[in-house]
């Protein structure tokens, strides 16, 4: 198939510009803002599409954004790092060797580079060492082809965050409902060191859209420092959540954030979810989206075992719980919900019952790789 070409800037946007006056002007029912509080999952658990529909599409592209709204995420996630020259795009980490065609391209062989990342070593093709026009002539491919194939290698462009911006209001105006953002800031301290900081181009592009004005907007990080920073940048408007992203339980209760562990700060990722932890996150953050073996952790025969008091805990500092990440894989599955056919074999009927446990744990909402497949289990 041809590759998609989106159009250039200009004409992007005035194809665009009406569908997004039309969302946030002829929206059916409550008003935008209004819209952006009943998504506040108090009566049922909120569904946002992890990288898209990353299961179906390779991830951070408007087609994998596309499906997932079309099988009803209420969120899409746009992971957010930045090109040479400043702008912010869609892509899970700064290094691209293994979710694009760089590693095809001769005339970027020699941007092939080491880094170290968060105290990870890292060798391969960066976003960082890219301008966004280079960036655009690489193509995406799927991160893993082995269990979900490649059949739609080559046909993406990367994206950039006002492009995902102007993609999710247009799709809201043509389907009559309010669809939100849910953008990741990556590695935020590293590209602060690397001049190239991510926090205020964020805000400027927030602010200057006017669907990110009034659409639901949370904001997520596994750093703090930077959160506690939008806190004070952003203030508490009606549509924009705070979410503090942890990795926690077993070996990783041990872990510091990335800012916290460069600053020689001692405070882990375990002692997060404490509940005085989580008291203490309540006083910048409006949600903690836990890792899903923090909420109930495998055993030995790595089945299921008893829920853990975060999501109680959680709740009583005031904080949502959102829960991370679901894939239809057996080899993501707790063995309670395998199916016998291999690690690669998708299996959507234990996908689904594995969410159904992790809901009636209380939680407010969940990341899936699957829209469909989540939206199934919550309805259920």
């Amino acid at each position: 198939m041809q590759a998609i070409v989106l159009p250039s800037d200009p004409l992007r946007r005035r194809l665009l510009k009406g569908a997004a006056g039309l969302a946030l002007g002829t929206l059916p029912g409550l008003a935008l803002a209004q819209q952006a509080k009943r998504l506040d999952p108090t009566s049922k658990p909120t569904l946002y599409a992890h990288r898209g529909a990353s299961a179906l599409r390779p991830e951070h592209t408007l087609a994998s954004y596309a499906r997932a709204i079309q099988d009803g995420a209420d969120f899409v996630e746009p992971d957010l790092v930045a090109t040479r020259d400043g702008v912010l795009v869609a892509r899970h980490e700064n290094a691209i060797t293994d979710t694009t065609d760089v590693a095809t391209r001769p005339e970027f062989a020699n941007r092939k580079n080491r880094k170290v990342i968060d105290g990870e070593a890292h060798e391969g093709w960066f976003v960082s060492d890219f301008t966004f026009a280079e960036l655009k002539t690489l193509r995406a491919v799927e991160r893993l082809p082995k269990m979900r194939g490649t059949a739609y290698d080559g046909q993406f462009q990367l994206i950039s965050l006002e492009e995902v911006i102007d993609f999710v209001a247009a799709e809201a105006a043509a389907r009559g409902r309010t669809i939100g953002l849910i953008p990741e800031l990556k590695h935020s301290t590293w590209f602060a060191q690397a001049g190239l900081p991510l926090e205020d181009r964020f805000v400027s592009t927030l602010k200057a859209h006017a669907y990110t004005r009034r659409a639901p907007v949370t904001v997520q990080s596994f750093e703090t420092a930077n959160l506690k920073q939008l806190r004070k940048a952003l203030g508490k408007p009606d549509n924009i959540r705070l979410a503090q992203l942890v990795i926690a339980g077993g070996k990783y209760d041990a872990v510091r954030p990335a800012d916290v562990a460069i600053a020689g700060g001692s405070l882990t990722y375990g002692e997060m979810v404490t509940a005085r932890g989580l008291r203490q996150m309540a006083a910048y953050a409006d949600v903690v989206a836990p890792v899903t073996r923090a909420v109930i952790p495998l055993g030995a025969d790595e089945r299921l075992t008893k829920p853990t008091a975060l999501v109680a805990d959680a709740h009583a500092a005031g904080l949502q719980v959102v829960a991370w990440t679901f894939r239809p894989e057996n080899a993501f599955l707790a063995a309670d919900f395998r199916n016998g056919e291999g690690p690669n074999a998708r299996n959507e009927a234990g996908s689904i019952a594995e969410m159904r446990r992790y809901l009636e744990t209380g939680i407010d909402g969940l990341f899936s790789d699957d829209t469909a497949l989540a939206k199934a289990a919550i309805q259920a």
